[in-house]
């Protein structure tokens, strides 16, 4: 009887053992075809985001793919996605992330020509192997009599983006004709190899997807010579998005890069190629025939040329900021002299985690209109800081002596709205998360003449 109990016994374990290696090798045929069928998920169009091209009327379609789909098409239509379709000529371009990883993403760039102005388009990208939902935008018109809406903002991250919520919500509801994000994305999107960038992109998908998400690089962008920005936005122009300038309305919108004063270990070049640019576009733009057209010039950048806190070294009345003044030493490549010369009305800066209005302001001295109508006429450009959208860094303190310079300020999170009525009157406001979406600063800039300051 003992005999035949170990006998069974033997053969249990026997038959136990070989269910276990049976298993044990489904597992690993299970997961091997798991991750052959999850291969197909990586064909998926993501972080799907949109910019205009050479022109309001050319819209540029950018999103990511984890493997190479060879083919990069977009189909598009007014009543049906259907109607057209446009293929990018080369197919995705490779990213490779300059982290440990080398992580890999497929970038593709699709531009929709000649669209129809003042149109609704329904359109989804992809390829044969995937496509992403459907997503609509709304074009404008390719001229200068008609009044474009825009939301401002820099330095919203992946964590704590206090602003998102409220535009998404209002994009989707088509107040906004564009966005301007003036720097500093996802804090940041080089980290973790790149996976905070896609998470970022992946985020704002619900608003860039739906107008043009118009950027400037910031400082949290440098890393590995700001590979993530330059291969993830598309920006018109020949200026690898550090550069470049667009016509909406009655405005020429400029955008440059702070950043190549403070990273010239990647050397002058660039430096010097966007200075001669900006001289250039500036001049075009203030034509006495391009200036009746567009009055308004706007420009955005990163950091400001004027502060109202004491953390920057170089952002105080003691020190001479880079941008504003030149390089140290030689004073070569100043902008304020620049944009005073062409008669630039506005200029956007972010940065700094507040938002502060500033009074007309030139060589540190205020330049109002008249003492009733600062705004009205100014004698000097306008900065605006709009850099509270949020991130992890949370919130400035303001200086406890506040400039003379400062004209309101606030560190509540939260956005700028401008909208540019005609060719003589731009209004502005600034949107409070804090307070639920509360305007908390309201004002209007008008002139009856544009050109160079005296």
């Amino acid at each position: 009887m003992a005999n035949l109990t170990l006998l069974f016994l033997t053969l249990t374990l026997c038959v136990a053992s070989t269910v276990q290696r049976q298993l044990a090798v489904e597992d690993i045929n299970g997961k091997q075809n798991l991750e052959e069928d999850l291969s197909i998920v990586h064909y998926q169009p993501e972080q799907v985001h949109l910019a205009f091209g050479e022109s309001v009327l050319d819209i540029v379609v950018t999103w990511s793919t984890r493997d190479n789909t060879n083919e990069s098409i977009c189909e598009y239509g007014i009543d049906s996605v259907t109607e057209q379709s446009a293929k990018a000529a080369q197919g995705p371009t490779a990213f490779v992330d300059g982290g440990a990883q080398k992580a890999t993403q497929y970038i593709h760039r699709v531009t929709l020509p000649k669209l129809q102005a003042n149109t609704t388009y329904r359109y989804h990208c992809g390829s044969q192997l995937g496509w992403s939902a459907i997503y609509w935008f709304h074009t404008a018109l390719n001229h200068s009599n008609w009044s474009p809406s825009l939301a401002i903002y820099g330095d919203m991250g992946v964590v704590n983006a206090a602003s998102l919520p409220a535009l998404q919500r209002e994009t989707q509801l088509g107040m906004y004709d564009a966005i301007l994000h003036v720097g500093d994305f996802a804090y940041d999107m080089c980290n973790e190899n790149g996976e905070v960038g896609d998470e970022f992109m992946r985020q704002v998908e619900t608003i860039a997807a739906y107008v043009p998400y118009m950027v400037c690089a910031g400082n949290h962008e440098e890393k590995y010579n700001f590979s993530n920005y330059r291969a993830r936005f598309n920006m018109p122009g020949d200026g690898d998005s550090l550069w470049y300038s667009f016509n909406m309305g009655p405005v020429h919108f400029v955008s440059f890069s702070t950043e190549v004063y403070y990273f010239i270990n990647y050397g002058l070049k660039l430096l010097t190629k966007q200075f001669e640019w900006l001289e250039r576009d500036l001049a075009e733009a203030n034509l006495p025939e391009n200036r009746a057209k567009r009055p308004w010039i706007i420009t955005y950048g990163h950091r400001p040329m004027y502060c109202s806190d004491d953390k920057e070294y170089d952002c105080n009345a003691k020190l001479e900021t880079y941008i504003r003044k030149g390089l140290p030493t030689l004073e070569w490549f100043g902008l304020e002299d620049l944009f005073y010369k062409h008669g630039v009305d506005v200029e956007f800066f972010a940065h700094e985690h507040f938002y502060t209005r500033l009074w007309p302001i030139y060589d540190f001295k205020v330049y109002n209109g008249s003492a009733e109508a600062p705004y009205t006429n100014p004698k000097a450009p306008i900065q605006i800081i709009t850099g509270s959208a949020g991130c992890k860094e949370n919130r400035e303190p303001f200086s406890n002596d506040l400039p003379s310079w400062n004209a309101f300020h606030s560190n509540d999170y939260g956005y700028t709205r401008l909208k540019a009525y005609n060719a003589t009157h731009l209004h502005f406001e600034q949107v409070s998360d804090d307070k639920d979406g509360q305007i908390v600063d309201s004002f209007w800039v008008i002139k009856d003449k544009h050109g160079a300051y005296n």
